[in-house]
């Protein structure tokens, strides 16, 4: 009898476990983009979350927890319950930069790749009056003074602060650092003069560059910027180590049910190929791009260890 009602249970378990995937989504998902309103992260987010709400004939809430370089809103969803109403737009930071400089609150064997969704290339960028017409130009201007160029980002430990810093050890040059809350502010920075120039990704300097106040002196990706298809990569300007994509990317707290993985995989992935979706990625500085999970999560344990690297090298902390 013991047995039966064991086999029972587990029958009418499994029934209704199988029942909820079926309704999936039977409430709103919630998607955490870890940074605030209004950055790369939240518009990119914003966008595929639009387009994903008709192909699972569900709503999405778009949930700002932004903070500590994106590890507060990544520890946010990864600690959620891992039953298909709660995933993350994130960025590399939280997930390959943080952990090499500070005790993050969550295990990145917690995390579930899902598919890549955007790739934003990080351009090096100065005021158009500057004077500096290409990195060539940069480099020998802070190669003759030491110190005494200033660059902005949007934080101690985010992708622009390590990509300057990879900058500053490739170029063997000596530039003074000046953290801010935010792409924006640091954008802000760069066009009041309270800096020099900026690694930043490409979507907040694009309406400043087409207003001819900013001035692109390189892109630092593998392929030039298909939004500034006349300037070129670090690679074509001399610096082919200066290597700092931001790749925007779905994931999970670990034990989503496998299906219920797939089904919002696959249409987080049917949505970015969409042609009216790339063509707003594009005009907001992204290239969309999808990938499997595991390509996803090889290419983040790659730039763990390229950022581990530069922090190394670098002595960076977050102080």
């Amino acid at each position: 009898m013991l047995k039966r009602l064991i086999c029972i249970t587990a029958a009418l378990g499994a029934t209704s476990l199988a029942a909820q995937a079926q309704a999936w989504p039977a409430k709103p998902i919630r998607l955490v983009v870890p940074y605030a309103a209004g950055g790369p992260t939240d518009v990119v987010a914003r966008l595929v979350a639009k387009k994903v709400e008709g192909a699972i004939n569900g709503t999405i809430i778009v949930d700002n927890k932004a903070g500590a370089g994106g590890t507060i809103g990544v520890d946010a969803a990864l600690k959620a319950a891992p039953d298909g109403y709660t995933f993350a737009l994130a960025a590399p930071g939280p997930l390959a930069g943080m952990p090499n400089l500070m005790k993050v609150p969550y295990s990145l064997n917690d995390v579930q790749y899902l598919t890549l969704v955007a790739r934003i290339p990080a351009v090096i960028v100065v005021r158009a009056d500057s004077g500096i017409a290409s990195l060539g130009d940069l480099v020998k201007k802070a190669k003759a003074e030491p110190g005494k160029l200033n660059y902005s980002s949007a934080g101690a430990g985010t992708t622009p602060h390590i990509g300057a810093e990879l900058l500053k050890q490739e170029a063997g040059i000596d530039l003074a650092h000046v953290p801010y809350k935010g792409a924006a502010p640091a954008v802000t920075a760069l066009l009041g003069g309270e800096v020099q120039l900026a690694m930043v990704d490409l979507l907040p300097v694009m309406q400043h560059v087409a207003a001819g106040k900013l001035k692109i002196l390189a892109v630092a990706s593998a392929t030039r910027a298909p939004q500034a298809p006349e300037v070129p990569t670090t690679k074509e300007a001399g610096l082919p180590g200066v290597l700092m994509d931001t790749t925007y990317g779905v994931i999970g707290p670990a034990g989503v049910p496998a299906d219920v993985q797939k089904k919002f995989r696959d249409a987080v992935v049917a949505a970015v190929q969409s042609p009216d979706l790339k063509e707003q990625l594009l005009k907001q500085g992204a290239v969309p791009v999808t990938s499997t999970p595991q390509e996803y999560r090889s290419l983040m344990q790659s730039e763990f260890e390229k950022w581990r690297t530069v922090v190394t090298k670098g002595k960076i902390t977050l102080e």
